[in-house]
């Protein structure tokens, strides 16, 4: 936490962002049933997305974070990204 302030969340948000997170499970199982081609995957993986933003804003409390710690996790994920991508061209290369 910033400067050792304490917050609390409030049991309604914390059972709205269940709520929509239990939406959002059950949008990615009728995703698949729907056969969408090659977007399925691509819808699949941007509901998984938005479900770990979710979770690392409320329930990990990154909402309450410095800005460097913000910063710091987005960049683990644009390194993420990058690494993905290298597999991708080294794979396509072959």
């Amino acid at each position: 936490m910033a400067n050792n302030v304490s917050h609390t969340t409030e049991y309604k948000v914390l059972a709205r962002v269940v709520l929509v997170l239990m939406f959002l499970t059950f949008l990615t199982i009728s995703v698949t049933s729907h056969h969408l081609a090659a977007f399925s995957v691509t819808v699949a993986l941007l509901i998984a997305g938005t479900k770990g933003f979710l979770i690392l804003t409320y329930f990990m409390h990154l909402k309450y974070e410095s800005v460097l710690l913000r910063i710091l996790v987005a960049m683990i994920f644009v390194l993420y990204a990058v690494i993905i991508l290298i597999t991708f061209i080294d794979y396509s290369f072959r």
